[in-house]
């Protein structure tokens, strides 16, 4: 993330690339971006080839990636900036929310994934968290995760039961796999416990060390085995 404000005195700026192939969503949206004190929107890419100019030309912190490009469409740019740029956030917005686009984004290393109903709002603190290193879902693609996790959890509910969750989870580590289990975020998650989002990716973290959790759709199976969710 880049350190310090051009000008001296204010906040530090996200450097932030706009990629979008239809200028009448590339242009507004990299204007109103443009507007917040602490994004600087450095340029406006119209495929996956402008956006690894862009990057390569630097310094970019951020890239807001539409899907479906020409040249380069945005799985296969984000794939090439993880391999090349790993500094580089990649956040998704688009229209699409079917797993394979879900899936092959966040497979190809996009940090956030939004569909373009989200609000200018939703879009300036998915670009803010990506840049803090933070990954931020929108509900829709939640609810679909969720949906595939469980999907894929089913005919394996026998398995997961006989993993047996290790004794030495704390109550709230339980109740923070429950949570999880349940498709909340570690905002929703802070929000129904009354803690920090630190707080809550502390407990994940120890829960997923304890009990050899993988990921966090390993950790929907496993409170499904465990009768959590």
């Amino acid at each position: 993330m880049s350190g310090t404000s051009e000008q001296g005195g204010g906040p530090a700026q996200l450097k932030v690339v706009v990629a979008d192939d239809q200028a009448a969503v590339r242009e507004p949206l990299a204007a109103v971006l443009g507007l917040a004190e602490d994004i600087d929107v450095v340029a406006a890419a119209a495929d996956g080839g402008e956006v690894l100019a862009a990057v390569a030309a630097g310094p970019v912190d951020v890239v807001l990636m539409d899907l479906r490009m020409p040249v380069m469409d945005g799985i296969e740019t984000t794939r090439r900036l993880a391999e090349d740029h790993p500094e580089v956030a990649v956040v998704v917005l688009t229209t699409f929310a079917d797993d394979e686009s879900i899936l092959g984004a966040l497979g190809a290393g996009a940090r956030g994934y939004l569909t373009k109903n989200a609000g200018r709002q939703d879009i300036t603190r998915a670009i803010r968290a990506a840049g803090a290193g933070q990954s931020v879902l929108d509900r829709e693609v939640q609810d679909r995760l969720l949906a595939t996790a469980r999907a894929k959890a089913a005919p394996t509910r026998d398995e997961a039961a006989g993993q047996p969750l290790p004794d030495d989870l704390t109550p709230r580590e339980r109740e923070v796999l429950a949570l999880i289990g349940q498709g909340l975020s570690n905002r929703g998650i802070a929000e129904k416990l009354f803690i920090s989002e630190a707080t809550v990716k502390t407990h994940i973290n120890n829960l997923f060390a304890k009990a050899h959790i993988r990921d966090r759709a390993d950790a929907v199976r496993r409170a499904i085995g465990a009768g959590l969710a």
